[in-house]
């Protein structure tokens, strides 16, 4: 048997004890780990755990494992929303298939998973505009997917919206770029299998009612054309107007969640074009800014939920204090004082579906619903109390108790 394992190959020592000679379907369950958030697949995949870290395990041609590898390890390096690839295991004994090993993707979700728990409320079109905004990422990134379904996506909450991830690249193909054509089909294919999926979610009776999965299937390439156009057309105005229509573009852009690249602006006297090259990596800007100030590591909707709080936060040092607080100063007494107490005063998600910061995002949402009630800022102390009494361990809001006043006052960030 050959492996081979990408940097950095120490994540795969743990896993070289596995039996890579036996065939997945008959490895000892005692060496499995059960993940119910999973999806569906066609191939025989397993799931395992070493050194505190989840990965899947799945069984196919050599052929296709390699390709697919390939293919993923690309999408990692330009920061393409998809799963990481580790290594494979080829030239295993009795002529048996290839087995490709990505991680898991943490806290993610399947869609049946969000349907089929009755404690998560997902309406279909917050499953479908994730998966439209991913299939156009790919396609400015020039890859056909050929397999565009919610099968083989994943999904991930960010600061409480879903944010979706590719899991299975075996029909992919990269390009320089798409035509319109090209997409157009990978597009009227994603809409078949949706609408398969859906009709399958309705026949089990997880289709919440009202929802025609044909109407919804087919309004996707609606969907994905208007998204297409708002982050590739060119705008034409007049140069008078130049200066805010460039940034109320480029700031739109920005809350669909696309970077910006290069921007062309091209002006004549009878007015001005602009061109603006989006960046298909994942958008990054408050993730690293985040992480420069406090070491945290989160998704790009959780982090700008985080940095609004940590700003006010600063602004209340600098109000208490009487002089200006730099910064990275706020960032460490924030993260000490605010987002760590509250974090650790939350009992763990048992779902494994929330990580601590969309908690934290979550612990904001309900203080800003408190504290409209009372018609005044509760403060973050209370805030968790309430949280914890109103609150199901999974995020479901149950009986509301009574507000407790907090003792430190309503500051931002207390």
């Amino acid at each position: 048997m050959r492996y081979l394992f990408r940097p950095p190959a120490g994540d795969a020592a743990g896993l070289l004890a596995l039996p890579w000679e036996q065939p997945l379907e008959e490895w000892d369950p005692s060496l499995l780990l059960e993940v119910p958030q999973r999806g569906i697949s066609r191939h025989v995949v397993r799931f395992v755990a070493s050194d505190g870290a989840v990965y899947a395990l799945k069984e196919i041609s050599e052929a296709l494992a390699r390709r697919e590898y390939s293919l993923l390890t690309g999408f990692e390096e330009d920061g393409l929303p998809s799963v990481s690839v580790l290594g494979l295991c080829v030239d295993r004994p009795g002529g048996q298939q290839a087995i490709l090993v990505t991680r898991y993707l943490e806290y993610s979700m399947s869609y049946r998973y969000l349907f089929s728990s009755p404690r998560l409320e997902h309406s279909v079109e917050r499953l479908l505009d994730p998966l439209v905004e991913l299939l156009v990422r790919l396609h400015l990134a020039g890859i056909y997917w050929g397999d565009c379904s919610l099968s083989n996506t994943l999904f991930r909450l960010d600061a409480g919206n879903l944010a979706a991830y590719l899991v299975d690249a075996e029909t992919a193909e990269r390009h320089p770029s798409l035509s319109t054509a090209r997409r157009e089909y990978d597009v009227d294919l994603a809409a078949e299998k949706v609408a398969g999926e859906l009709m399958d979610l309705s026949a089990g009776g997880l289709l919440p009612a009202g929802i025609d999965p044909i109407e919804v299937a087919e309004a996707l390439p609606a969907r994905y054309a208007d998204l297409w156009d708002e982050v590739t057309h060119e705008d034409v105005f007049r140069l008078d107007e130049q200066r805010y229509r460039v940034a109320e573009r480029l700031r739109r852009l920005n809350d669909l969640g696309f970077d910006v690249g290069e921007v062309e602006l091209v002006t004549s006297p009878d007015g001005a074009r602009l061109r603006v090259d989006i960046r298909v990596a994942e958008p990054g800007q408050h993730r690293r800014e985040l992480f420069r100030l406090t070491g945290l590591e989160v998704q790009e909707g959780q982090a700008r939920r985080l940095l609004n709080d940590l700003r006010s936060f600063r602004a209340y040092l600098e109000q208490r204090d009487g002089r200006p607080v730099a910064e990275t100063t706020a960032g460490h007494h924030w993260l000490n004082e605010v987002y760590r107490p509250v974090v650790d005063a939350i009992p763990p998600d048992p779902t494994g579906r929330r990580a601590p910061a969309e908690i934290f995002h979550e612990v904001l949402e309900h203080r800003w619903l408190e504290s409209e009630r009372a018609g005044r800022d509760i403060g973050t102390t209370a805030a968790v109390r309430s949280y914890l009494e109103t609150v199901d361990g999974d995020g479901t809001e149950t009986v509301r108790g009574e507000l407790l006043d907090d003792p430190d006052g309503g500051v931002a960030g207390e």
